[in-house]
């Protein structure tokens, strides 16, 4: 890159490889989600090889959605806040460089090793103790840098965003260390420490603590930052968000259980998990009224604005499926849920309407002004991307929310005897038209990134081709 697009304070350089391949892993990912839901269609496109069955295709699609193009947005995302919140460079170019390639290494050997079958077997935690290693490295770098930078800060406060920047930053790295602690067979072979129940329970304590500081933390570090940038309003309430921060963080950790209902776990420990689950919606729904009640008196610019749009609708889904997991986690209502397509339609929810639109929509704020733009090369595309998006997710979630509970009744129905109205097979074949209807919202998603991808790369040639200096504020 050109030394006419480096800031003369920050460091942008960084901010831009990370928000470049955020976009190249999220088509990535996305696409990997497409074929996998035209295999649960059309069974054949399995191609009978190992490499590209379904086993083997879908933790490289979870792996490749939520650290890869996620987590690549919120390196990009917390460098850029911190530096602009505290008014100070990162502490180590250096350092922040090795984040990015280091954290790009661990995703191309994830690329290499799950389609191979190497792997742990823990749901987002499947790469093998090598990796394992390599990811703690860098993470702890990452922490590093974040860290320092704040205390070298010249503010005299730090700014709420940079609170749920670093509880998430800290807090995957203990859950990764402590997860992944296993005892190497070979190279690329490893038995976990723990073992039975405890082995379940530490897995779901960092499965959901994944979703509750890597998945939810992080990005509303985004929205307190991005949203108030966008709409050009203040927060609407600094007290609450701090209030949001610290009842969130505080309960989030006790919510694990719930995904081990009716399981070997301890009865209290069940109990424990659905009691912090109902008491979680308190905090969840504090933050996401505080953004929203941030637009006070910018609703009108909606009208003009599809990244706003974005933004806003993340939090409406941010709201919806914080309400969601916590009714998911009563038992009664788990009894129908779990284990069905409602699970998958949840955590879509979740990820396609909050994470995806937030990480959008901050993308397309933060991706004009690293290259000297206050907007991207076309608003239009933008605007096309938001629907696209929109309907995609609407799509998804209600075909595996109808799916979910279809099956779940006719897993229950019995007949007068007692036996089993229904084969699994039969659920499986009730089941067809909602994965059609799924694969079409993710090819809408699909269709969007790469809309996106144009969009970005016109932005960046645009910007490549006049040479002008960044400007000095953001």
């Amino acid at each position: 890159m050109s030394t006419a697009f480096e800031h003369p304070t920050y460091n942008y350089k960084v901010v831009r490889q990370f928000a470049i391949m955020t976009v190249v892993w999220g088509i990535v990912g996305m696409t990997l989600g497409v074929i996998l839901a035209a295999q649960l269609v059309w069974p054949e496109l399995n191609l009978g090889l190992p490499w590209t069955s379904f086993g083997r295709l879908r933790p490289l699609h979870t792996n490749a959605v939520i650290f890869a193009f996620g987590g690549s947005a919120l390196f990009a995302t917390s460098y850029y806040v911190v530096q602009r919140t505290c008014q100070v460079r990162l502490i180590s170019d250096k350092l922040a460089a090795f984040t990015f390639w280091g954290y790009q290494a661990v995703i191309l050997c994830a690329v290499v090793t799950l389609p191979l079958g190497l792997t742990e077997v823990k749901e987002y935690a499947e790469l093998e103790w090598p990796i394992d290693i390599l990811l703690a490295v860098v993470w702890v770098t990452y922490a590093a840098v974040f860290l320092g930078t704040i205390k070298v800060r010249k503010t005299s406060h730090i700014y709420v965003a940079n609170w749920f920047f670093a509880a998430f930053i800290l807090t995957v790295a203990v859950l990764h260390i402590v997860n992944s602690a296993a005892l190497p067979v070979t190279a690329t072979y490893s038995i976990s420490i723990y073992s039975g129940a405890i082995d379940a329970m530490v897995q779901w304590w960092y499965g959901h603590n994944a979703v509750g500081f890597f998945l939810t933390a992080g990005f509303l570090g985004m929205m307190y930052y991005f949203v108030p940038k966008q709409a050009e309003r203040p927060v609407y309430s600094y007290r609450l968000s701090i209030v949001h921060f610290w009842a969130l963080i505080m309960v989030y950790m006790w919510a694990g259980p719930h995904h081990l209902h009716y399981t070997a776990l301890p009865n209290w420990a069940q109990s424990l998990g659905m009691v912090m689950s109902i008491i979680l919606l308190a905090p969840s729904w504090g933050g996401m009224i505080n953004g929203m009640m941030t637009l006070s008196g910018a609703w009108h610019k909606l009208r003009t604005d599809p990244t706003l749009r974005f933004l806003v609708v993340a939090l409406s889904f941010y709201g919806m499926s914080t309400f969601e997991g916590p009714m998911m986690a009563v038992k009664t209502v788990n009894a129908l849920s779990h284990y069905t397509d409602w699970t998958i339609g949840h955590v879509h929810a979740g990820a396609l309407g909050w994470v995806a639109m937030i990480t959008i929509g901050s993308m397309y704020h933060l991706i004009p002004r690293l290259f000297g733009y206050t907007e991207m090369y076309s608003v239009k595309l933008v605007a096309v991307h938001f629907w696209l998006a929109t309907i995609g997710t609407v799509l998804y979630i209600a075909a595996m929310w109808v799916n979910g509970i279809l099956q779940g009744l006719m897993w229950r129905a019995i007949n007068e005897d007692g036996t089993l109205m229904y084969t699994f097979v039969e659920t499986v074949e009730a089941s067809g038209p909602g994965y059609i209807v799924r694969l079409i919202g993710g090819l809408f998603w699909v269709t969007g990134m790469l809309i996106m991808a144009v969009n970005v790369a016109m932005t960046v040639k645009g910007s490549a081709k006049r040479g002008a200096p960044l400007p000095q504020t953001a």
